[in-house]
């Protein structure tokens, strides 16, 4: 049986005690405790009866590396890893939005190399670019960009890559993240790979 149904018996014995008071007890008191008993039963059965939602936090996505086969797979992963465990949409909006606290990310995949974006992902205060636009006055913005490889995010560089792979695919790029560069459960992390490559492409 089920707290709910369990607590909707309880509030029907109680009501049931109420309306006992009622017809049984002659007393005025009595009668007005009856009474309040009865009101008080009936709004926890409304209460009880309204479908009740549990306040989870939001599922962590699974990186399935067996399931990935396509840089478009990667780029579906990236997409769900943006809006939940990355925590990115909490300040970048896709698309021009007054109250975002951070930069639009619409057709970043095409304005900066993977290697660019891989560097503002993992060591977000290298180098910050005001006029990323390149339009209109440079804009401050109030949230600073937090390291996406650590705590409390914490991606893992697959996640990471994943990501990419959705900035470039949603800003109508070819993927340059191949699903040969993820790294296998329990394979020797190569955690220095990308900056290094960032550093032959200077």
């Amino acid at each position: 049986m089920s707290e709910v149904a369990l607590l909707q018996i309880i509030g029907l014995c109680v009501v049931g005690v109420g309306v006992a008071i009622l017809l049984f007890i002659k007393a005025q008191f009595l009668r007005v405790v009856g009474f309040v008993v009865i009101v008080l039963g009936t709004f926890a059965l409304i209460a009880l009866g309204v479908p009740q939602m549990p306040s989870l936090p939001p599922a962590e996505e699974k990186f399935d590396v067996a399931s990935i086969k396509t840089p478009a797979d990667m780029a579906a992963i990236g997409q769900k890893i943006f809006f939940s465990k990355g925590q990115c949409a909490l300040c970048h909006s896709i698309g021009p939005s007054e109250s975002a606290r951070c930069p639009d990310l619409k057709g970043i995949g095409a304005k900066l190399t993977r290697e660019f974006i891989y560097e503002s992902l993992t060591q977000p205060q290298a180098y910050i670019y005001l006029d990323y636009r390149h339009e209109g006055p440079p804009k401050e913005y109030p949230a600073r960009m937090p390291y996406i490889n650590k705590n409390p995010i914490g991606l893992s560089k697959n996640e990471i890559l994943s990501v990419i792979a959705f900035l470039q695919q949603m800003s109508g790029e070819p993927i340059t993240v191949s699903p040969s560069e993820i790294e296998m459960p329990g394979a020797p992390k190569m955690a220095e790979a990308a900056p290094t490559t960032m550093v032959q492409a200077q």
